[in-house]
C-alpha cells in the first residue's frame, strides 16, 4: 500500500509512475561525502521553505545505531528505525532530503533526485580537511572516482528524474542552488 494520505486535492502523477497527492515535492540530495550535499540543502531550504532533513541528524538525534563500525569510526545506521521514523513526513511532501547514499530510500519518496559530483583532487582535500584518513578517505574518494553514488540512482530511481550536478567550486555550489529551486518552482507549476 502506497503511504500518502491527501494533503489537498491536488493529483499529482510523480515522474517515477506513483500516483501519489501531495501538494510540494519532494527531493533528494545525494553524493560522496564532501560533495556539498549540506551546505546546498540549507540553502535551498532558506530560498524556498522546504525541511532539510539531515538523514544523519535524524539518526544521531533518534539514537537509531545497530552499532560501531571500527573500521570507519563510524556508528552503523538502523535503515528500518530511520525509514520508519521519516514515513509521514515524507508522505506530505515539501521535504529536501540529504544523505551520502540513495539505494535504501524508497522510490515513491522522491519526485528528484539530485547527484552530486566532485573532482576527486578536489574532494580529497576536503576530506582531508575534515579528518578523514586512511581507509575512510581512500574509500569515499574511490567512490566518487568509480560514480558509486551515481550508480546506487540509477539502479533504484527512474532515471528521468536523476539530475547529476558538478559541485567544484562556490559558483557551481550557488548554481546548484538554483537549479534546484528553479526545478522545485517549476513542479509546482500546472501542468
Amino acid at each position: 500500500a502506497l503511504c500518502c494520505k491527501p494533503v489537498a486535492r491536488v493529483d499529482i502523477i510523480m515522474a517515477s509512475g506513483h500516483g501519489i497527492t501531495r501538494t510540494r515535492p519532494n527531493v533528494l540530495v545525494t553524493g560522496t561525502p564532501g560533495t556539498g550535499k549540506t551546505i546546498i540543502c540549507g540553502e535551498v531550504a532558506d530560498k524556498t521553505g522546504y525541511k532539510h532533513v539531515d538523514v544523519g541528524q535524524v539518526a544521531k538525534e533518534n539514537r537509531y545505531y545497530e552499532g560501531w563500525d571500527q573500521q570507519y569510526q563510524c556508528p552503523v545506521l538502523d535503515e528500518d528505525k530511520v525509514l520508519d521514523e521519516l514515513e509521514d513526513q515524507m508522505c506530505e511532501g515539501g521535504n529536501l532530503l540529504e544523505y551520502h547514499s540513495c539505494e535504501l530510500f524508497p522510490e515513491r519518496w522522491f519526485d528528484a533526485v539530485f547527484v552530486l559530483k566532485t573532482d576527486n583532487g578536489i574532494l580529497y582535500d576536503r576530506l582531508e580537511k575534515r579528518g578523514y584518513t586512511g581507509k575512510k578517505l581512500t574509500d569515499n574518494v574511490q567512490c566518487e572516482i568509480f560514480q558509486t553514488i551515481s550508480e546506487e540512482a540509477k539502479q533504484n530511481y527512474n532515471h528521468s528524474i536523476i539530475y547529476e550536478l558538478t559541485s567544484n567550486t562556490p559558483e557551481q555550489i550557488e548554481a546548484n542552488v538554483d537549479a534546484i529551486c528553479t526545478w522545485m518552482e517549476q513542479w509546482k507549476t500546472p501542468r
